[in-house]
């Protein structure tokens, strides 16, 4: 089975592409620059240079092709046009050019974001979503726009919500306290470590019979304020403890079908097993 993968230049996609290709999966990138192509090459993968949002691109990157894994985003820091432009439109596009091309699997990365809060327990798949901010609200649109391309014209979707992702260097962790910091002390994260990022898109692109289906990707020991800020070596604020927190489970997911229809296993179940394996 031959794979696309969308975003390898980024922070998740240039990790897992590296266990793509050591798992001996044949793997195609599409890539903005003739440079990022051949750095790519010579590690294995097949390259293809153009941009997300170009039909004649997507059109050369998924020729032949039996799979996508769309990790392609944009994030932080990007006005909501682009947002919208790229998570919500050319994700649309690429899935319909998939099916015009035959591809038979379609693993679209999406974010825990999407639920909001107010549960009262850790979110779940079924649950309705609640996106705030243009991130969510984008991927929640792809989400629902992929779903009615797997209803009507039999994309095998597979979507993967991703938990806050850390671990392998990527500078994530530290990012975190410009949230923590303005958070009650006992708020939580919930994490997942880019080992267990590669582990669930692998077996949501995998696995038998899911297509059509959610899963929650993250690790098994969310995280307070305080421990974000220990990990990174830095002081709570005084006032930190009096803050109230309204819910919680905001941000917090039930990973339980992953584990009973993927056979999701963390490889680090919480960050202080990654800071001891080396691996933060």
């Amino acid at each position: 089975m031959t794979t696309l993968l969308t975003g390898a230049t980024g922070r998740v996609g240039s990790r897992f592409v590296l266990r793509l290709l050591a798992a001996g999966e044949p793997t195609r990138v599409l890539v903005r620059s003739e440079e990022a192509a051949e750095s790519l090459r010579r590690r294995g993968a097949e390259a293809v240079v153009g941009d997300l949002r170009d039909h004649q691109a997507r059109t050369r990157a998924l020729e032949g092709l039996d799979a996508v894994v769309h990790l392609a985003a944009a994030f932080r820091g990007v006005p909501d046009e682009e947002a919208v432009e790229v998570n919500q439109t050319a994700s649309l596009e690429l899935a319909r050019s998939a099916v015009a091309a035959g591809v038979t699997r379609f693993v679209l990365a999406s974010t825990n974001l999407v639920y909001g809060s107010g549960r009262g327990r850790p979110a779940r798949e079924s649950d309705p979503v609640s996106p705030t901010g243009a991130y969510p609200e984008s991927k929640v649109a792809a989400e629902n726009a992929l779903r009615g391309l797997c209803q009507r014209d039999g994309l095998g979707l597979r979507v993967v919500r991703l938990a806050f992702v850390y671990g392998e260097r990527a500078p994530h962790l530290a990012e975190s306290l410009r949230w923590a910091r303005e958070w009650p002390a006992h708020q939580r994260l919930q994490l997942v470590h880019h080992a267990d990022v590669g582990q669930g898109l692998l077996r949501a692109l995998r696995s038998e019979g899911v297509d059509g289906m959610t899963f929650n990707v993250a690790d098994d020991a969310p995280v307070t304020a305080v421990e974000l800020h220990a990990l990174n070596g830095e002081a709570v604020p005084a006032e930190a403890a009096a803050r109230p927190l309204d819910d919680p489970w905001a941000g917090i997911v039930d990973t339980t079908e992953a584990r009973a229809r993927l056979g999701f296993r963390p490889i680090f179940p919480t960050v202080y097993a990654a800071k001891n394996a080396g691996a933060l």
